[in-house]
């Protein structure tokens, strides 16, 4: 790595629910600058969580959809994930323990790229339902994170390249 580090920036909380993981949520469901649009999506999708625990169709022990959405990201986030090693001419899938703030960015993407793979709805109501899915551990976004699992299982005999 060439010349310094990029400073980190902090995020604000966001207004409705004054919290920095869904602001930085609603910065991954961003496109083209349109935060506005992103929002807009994000507090729908939010929405119609909070109509489906009102209507009992979550389990009973969520109270708001910013518990939903913690409890479905805590779901998803990898323990650990495989990386590409170049070892004496081979290429080694090295299995890696995945960092705190990776562990949010990779759980975003999935979910994101989970809802919007489905056809037919809005993106708000794909957004809840696929964070609705995760909460119960079902949907794309915990398949790809089993999937990472999975393979980094199978790769188990090239940890000792992690270091």
């Amino acid at each position: 790595m060439r010349g310094k580090k990029a400073p980190k920036h902090k995020l604000k909380p966001d207004i409705r629910y004054g919290n920095v993981y869904v602001t930085k949520f609603i910065n991954y469901v961003m496109r083209a600058g349109k935060k506005s649009v992103a929002q807009k999506v994000v507090y729908g999708a939010f929405d119609i969580i909070d109509k489906a625990i009102k209507d009992k169709k979550v389990d009973a022990e969520f109270e708001n959809a910013l518990q939903v959405f913690d409890q479905a990201i805590k779901n998803i986030s990898p323990q650990i994930e495989v990386r590409g090693k170049r070892v004496g001419g081979a290429n080694y899938q090295v299995p890696f323990p995945v960092r705190g703030d990776r562990k949010y960015a990779l759980a975003f993407r999935w979910i994101i790229d989970a809802a919007d793979k489905k056809k037919g709805r809005s993106m708000a109501a794909k957004l809840a339902d696929e964070l609705m899915l995760a909460l119960i551990g079902e949907g794309d976004s915990v398949k790809k994170k089993n999937d990472v699992h999975r393979m980094a299982d199978a790769n188990r005999a090239f940890a000792h390249f992690a270091r």
